[in-house]
């Protein structure tokens, strides 16, 4: 859903100034699905909307819910990208996972997304899409979207402009109304994306894939290491943190004999209590299986590590993914033909 296209349809056709409200609320809060359920517009309008600036672009290609009732569906751009979108129900709340990229670059060693190879960044309007489609899932429910969390498939700080663009339309108050609080970008630690996070005015979340507290072992699972190590991440960090004054949430996945002894939880809380001294929170993630060869840590080894960090005075959250059993959980998101999708696109651009 491209907005600004909407507007610019608005503008050509010497629409009143009240039109583009009519739109953007349509779009955001009554959250049609095509300009023909649009009412409050007249007929010609809603066939001109429809033709220059189509209500849904993404092209649903499957829906799942969960046991848990967890919902993933799986999309396709319009120009052939796959993605996946997940709505995560705690209680009476309701939160969604969304995607910035089809595909991912980084290639970590744990997460499912990585192994599909990078297809292209998404647009925020197409950020906005999957927005839109988790509020509808919620408002069958009877609720509403009180958390977004760009955890999806892709680097969010990858592509910053689009996602800003969009937690910019998300935090619209006039449009969909979330508190820029309620939003969190997660990276896995590109390091410009966050020095320019931190001059943004917006009071979004920043979270960060940290999972090793060595260089040596968090380049083994997250190659981005080589590029940006441990000591440059960790002063952009504090950068960060001396700019905004916002807590940094540090996302930590537990991989049985791999990064989840007691010395490691240590060495960890060394690492925040000098860089982040009181302006972190440590959320371990319980692993969720992938084709990697790795395992979840035993109980047993989770709460030796949870003590460690408790010992050192290092605020933490266990947190167990949702959606698993459709694979829809934290690594899991997976779909074919990122690649495929990208070759095509770049061979159509080629001259014959």
């Amino acid at each position: 859903m491209d907005l600004e296209a909407a507007y610019t349809v608005l503008r050509e056709r010497g629409a009143p100034a009240y039109r583009v409200e009519q739109v953007r609320h349509a779009v955001t809060r009554d959250l049609i699905a095509s300009w023909d359920e649009a009412t409050t517009l007249p007929k010609d309008l809603r066939a001109a909307l429809a033709d220059a600036a189509p209500a849904t672009e993404l092209v649903l290609d499957g829906q799942q819910e969960s046991r848990d009732g967890t919902v993933k569906a799986r999309f396709a751009t319009a120009d052939g990208f796959p993605l996946e979108t997940v709505l995560m129900r705690h209680g009476d709340r309701h939160a969604v996972c969304l995607s910035s990229q089809s595909g991912c670059a980084l290639a970590c060693a744990f997460c499912a997304t990585g192994a599909m190879g990078f297809g292209r960044s998404l647009t925020r309007g197409e950020i906005l899409e999957q927005l839109l489609w988790a509020a509808r899932v919620a408002r069958g429910r009877d609720a509403r979207i009180r958390n977004v969390v760009m955890m999806g498939m892709g680097e969010p700080l990858q592509n910053l402009d689009e996602v800003l663009g969009f937690c910019g339309l998300a935090n619209d108050p006039d449009g969909f109304g979330l508190g820029a609080r309620s939003i969190a970008i997660s990276t896995a630690g590109w390091i410009p994306g966050i020095d320019a996070l931190a001059a943004q005015p917006l009071q979004l979340k920043l979270a960060i894939s940290l999972h090793a507290p060595d260089d040596a072992l968090r380049e083994r699972l997250m190659p981005v290491n080589r590029r940006y190590p441990l000591d440059q991440l960790m002063a952009a960090l504090r950068r960060y943190r001396a700019a905004t004054r916002r807590r940094v949430y540090v996302e930590y996945l537990l991989l049985e004999g791999v990064n989840d002894r007691a010395e490691q939880a240590d060495r960890l809380a060394d690492l925040l209590h000098e860089h982040l001294p009181g302006g972190c929170h440590v959320n371990l993630i319980w692993y969720n299986p992938t084709a990697a060869d790795l395992e979840a840590s035993s109980p047993e080894r989770v709460e030796r590590f949870r003590a460690a960090l408790d010992r050192r005075r290092i605020p933490q959250t266990l947190r167990r993914s949702k959606g698993a059993d459709i694979d829809a959980a934290c690594g899991q998101l997976a779909v074919r033909g990122a690649q495929e999708a990208r070759q095509r696109r770049r061979a159509e651009r080629e001259p014959a």
